[in-house]
């Protein structure tokens, strides 16, 4: 487990469970050496994935990053303002919701998002997915709700039209995310990619993504995990562009959004 905002995530959790006892026992010692040191282990086997671009197309996909989000940021904050004072007097509660997500190299970072549940969501989740078994069911599988109890009326118009993800602008500049990349995910999210966790942790998670443009809410856990790892190993700063433009159809026609 990690320790803190700022750890890494514990490479131990990407043991691939199906391994022979030996193996994996070395394997362990090694990883429990240094925490660092074995998510360079982990990334050991994806590193010609990534570096086979050149550093030149990193380093140009980091700089359009920059560029287009602080653009988008100054184009977006009229409407970000207008959102966070119908936000606020409508209940009073915060504006963004900052929840922790796993980033490059295993790293956390708190993820901007504005809010769009109610307070105390997680209790109103727990109560929802005890009375309705098929909900349960849902949860397991997707890790979402079509009928989720928590979302608020704004908040429900903020997930379809995907303005609640304007505020991951800020995490993009700073350097935490991308404009295009994995989808972010919680720690809890780690053991269910497995052996794949190398590819998502060689990155930087992303606003938008393969996900995104395939289906989003229509697309089961372990379909993300393979579109998450089929993007870091065919990685160009041309798909990029296609996926940012397949984005833009994908919200204006608010295709699997929920």
């Amino acid at each position: 487990m990690c320790d803190g905002p700022g750890s890494r995530v514990s490479a131990c959790a990407c043991v691939n469970p199906g391994s022979r006892p030996a193996d994996g026992a070395a394997s362990v010692q090694r990883l429990q050496t240094s925490r660092e040191n074995a998510m360079s282990i982990i990334n050991a086997d994806v590193s010609s994935d990534i570096q086979s671009s050149s550093r030149r197309g990193i380093g140009a996909k980091r700089a359009f990053d920059i560029m287009t989000a602080s653009a988008m940021l100054l184009f977006a904050l009229p409407a970000m303002f207008f959102i966070a004072v119908i936000m606020f007097s409508s209940d009073r509660g915060p504006i963004l919701f900052s929840h922790e997500r796993i980033g490059q190299n295993g790293k956390r970072f708190k993820c901007l998002k504005f809010r769009s549940m109610v307070v105390n969501s997680q209790d109103a989740l727990r109560r929802h997915l005890e009375l309705f078994p098929q909900a349960r069911a849902e949860w397991d599988a997707t890790q979402k709700l079509r009928d989720d109890p928590r979302i608020t009326p704004l908040g429900r118009f903020l997930r379809v039209t995907s303005l609640d993800e304007l505020p991951q602008l800020i995490n993009v500049i700073r350097g935490e995310m991308s404009l295009v990349g994995p989808r972010p995910i919680v720690q809890d999210e780690v053991i269910r990619y497995a052996e794949q966790i190398e590819h998502y942790s060689a990155v930087r998670p992303g606003i938008t993504g393969l996900w995104q443009v395939s289906g989003r809410s229509d697309v089961d856990y372990d379909k993300r995990v393979q579109l998450d790892t089929l993007y870091v190993r065919e990685w160009s700063f041309l798909g990029d562009l296609v996926i940012l433009v397949k984005t833009i159809k994908v919200v204006v026609l608010r295709s699997g959004s929920r």
